[in-house]
């Protein structure tokens, strides 16, 4: 079977700006106006948690993720009404709209029908074989991609009383073997994702399907947890998984406000150099000798900086002004002060002493300078 062959594992990393990183070799899929897989850059996605029926409320949600920059969005399509609304929230919204099918088939085909430009399907838990058939077919009919999603709590009980419970293995052979049922369709406009909440054991199951297809692989940890725990969870696992050229999509999954999921999977993209943009805020942790409000001070760059039209600079916000102007010598510009003086940095050189309740404007000037100069460094 096609899904069984051994494919190129690496291939030259497209979208990759600083690092010599190695992509795993994934073919192209279009998902509305957005490609992904190839040479294209990781994608980042995010699901609404509003009722996918109250249009307003979820177009609303959808405009301000992609404000904060996410590319792909998923829905929950739990009622034949939900499906319905895909069409007037599809007209409102101008990043590609995946609708989440659990069940049955009918809603599938009906979010299709409505504008969705991807589906998210277990075959596995649509039913029949002909009902799978009918989900293709109108999948096919219309060009629309189709993501096979597994997770760790939806194997199949012949997959788990074989492994013994969740395994690596498993999540590979039921992902490989559902996407196969529709291969055998004749039809392979798809992308897979295998997610789980053990982050070492999602990071092996990537590792074991990265060589079995060539499918694209939306890649997240699932059920991750709240802000900060998830945050550590998705960071950690999706870092391992990236960095073996592992992934096409992601998704970091947290309890609360999906603009949250957004600025974290920005945030684990740059620092693995997989994607620039942006301002990066880097700083000092404190120490006995600081003498600044640090803390308040970086907090305040990060939010000053969150708006800012510019991209690929790195402002540092260090604590001491004895070492303050070395340790910022990597950042584009960089404050530091304490006993009520503070000093600007520029390519680790001191460029303007001020009071220290000067700092931040001052701070701010210079960017906006650069800013209204094209950017330049």
């Amino acid at each position: 079977m096609k899904h069984a062959k051994t494919v190129p594992h690496l291939q030259a990393a497209g979208g990759m700006e600083d690092r010599n990183m190695i992509r795993r070799a994934s073919h192209t899929v279009r998902i509305g106006d957005c490609e992904i897989g190839g040479n294209n850059p990781i994608r980042i996605q995010s699901m609404t948690n509003t009722k996918t029926e109250d249009i307003q409320a979820t177009v609303s949600q959808i405009l301000a993720l992609e404000d904060a920059g996410c590319e792909i969005i998923r829905c929950a399509v739990p009622t034949m009404e939900a499906a319905e609304a895909l069409s007037g929230i599809r007209e409102k919204i101008h990043i590609p709209l995946v609708a989440d099918i659990h069940f049955d088939y009918r809603l599938a085909i009906a979010a299709m029908q409505n504008g969705a430009d991807k589906i998210r399907i277990n075959p596995g838990n649509i039913g029949s074989r002909e009902r799978v058939a009918a989900v293709v077919q109108e999948a096919k009919a219309r060009g629309i991609p189709i993501r096979v999603g597994v997770n760790s709590g939806s194997l199949e009980k012949e997959i788990l009383e074989k492994n013994g419970g969740v395994t690596a293995e498993g999540l590979v052979e039921s992902a490989l073997r559902q996407a196969a049922v529709i291969e055998d369709m004749g039809y392979e406009n798809l992308v897979l994702s295998i997610k789980a909440s053990d982050v070492m054991m999602c990071a092996e199951a990537h590792r074991l399907i990265a060589d079995r297809t060539s499918h694209p692989l939306h890649v997240g940890i699932t059920e991750a947890g709240t802000l900060y725990a998830g945050n550590i969870k998705s960071a950690v696992g999706l870092g391992i998984i990236l960095s073996q050229g592992i992934g096409d999509t992601i998704r970091v999954s947290l309890t609360g406000d999906p603009l949250e999921e957004i600025k974290s999977a920005k945030m684990i993209l740059r620092t693995l150099g997989l994607r620039k943009g942006g301002v990066e805020v880097v700083s000092c942790p404190t120490c006995g000798r600081t003498k600044i409000d640090l803390i308040s001070l970086a907090e305040q760059v990060q939010e000053m900086v969150a708006d800012m039209p510019l991209d690929n600079l790195k402002v540092a916000v260090m604590g001491c002004v004895v070492n303050g102007p070395g340790e910022a010598r990597e950042a584009d510009l960089g404050i530091a002060g304490g006993d009520g003086v503070g000093i600007l940095i520029k390519k680790g050189e001191v460029i303007k002493k001020v009071p220290e309740q000067e700092l931040l404007g001052a701070l701010k000037a210079e960017l906006e300078k650069l800013s209204a100069a094209g950017n330049p460094r």
